[in-house]
């Protein structure tokens, strides 16, 4: 364990090749893009350090990628749909970006227990608690409470992100950046089941909280610019 640890802290890393590799090649992008980042609080402006989950809203299907332009000094794990590696190009790349599938109605302990090493191993996984791309509106559909399990067995803290949907390709990202939520600080190591329910929902309020501060946001920028 300790050797994979060394690995994932050093600055080039084989496991990590094409993560790396995409992420250097696409820096114009981060130029391009530009990301706005706002913060729920003080707390939630430290870098992320040490095993996290990074859970956002579901807009798209380059959500990935804004996830890494957002929070772009870290290596991300992402959970993906087991349906994706149904065709061999999308196995060999979802492989090569050493992403995790997982059955969306139904997890299996396997890969439960990868997520735990994942984090055990202090890395970061990302991935989006909605199950689907939601583009009906901007506020999110509900949370499926299968990041609350992966928090307790991980034992990582949960960092909620609201990525603002963009009405045009050249629009430049606004993201908001929330604290991180530990459950097992809130409810101890062994909820109940009905507290796992709550910290889903939780989340999910905290999350409208982070879209309601990009509403504001960017309804002021508007106003400033029309005098």
């Amino acid at each position: 364990m300790k050797n994979a640890k060394n690995r994932k802290n050093k600055l080039f890393s084989p496991e990590y090749f094409w993560f790396d590799f995409v992420k250097l090649t696409a820096a114009p992008g981060i130029l391009w893009f530009r990301p706005k980042k706002l913060y729920e609080s003080e707390a939630a402006k430290k870098k992320i350090k040490g095993p996290a989950i990074l859970i956002s809203n579901h807009i798209g299907t380059i959500d990935p990628m804004y996830l890494m332009l957002v929070i772009w000094y870290r290596r991300h794990r992402f959970i993906c749909k087991s349906e994706l590696m149904s065709s061999k190009r999308g196995a060999f790349w979802l492989k090569k970006f050493r992403c995790i599938p997982i059955d969306n109605g139904d997890m299996s302990f396997t890969a439960m227990r990868q997520i735990t090493d994942v984090l055990k191993n202090g890395e970061l996984v990302s991935m989006f608690p909605e199950g689907a791309v939601h583009t009906q509106s901007d506020t999110p559909s509900s949370f499926k409470s299968g990041m609350i399990l992966m928090s307790l067995q991980g034992g990582a803290p949960i960092i909620p992100i609201y990525i603002k949907p963009r009405k045009h390709f050249y629009e430049r990202i606004t993201a908001v950046i929330g604290e991180p939520f530990s459950v097992t600080e809130k409810y101890g190591e062994r909820p109940k089941f009905s507290q796992i329910d709550e910290a889903a929902k939780l989340l999910h309020e905290k999350e409208m909280r982070l879209m309601q501060i990009c509403n504001n946001y960017k309804n002021k920028k508007e106003t400033d610019e029309n005098g």
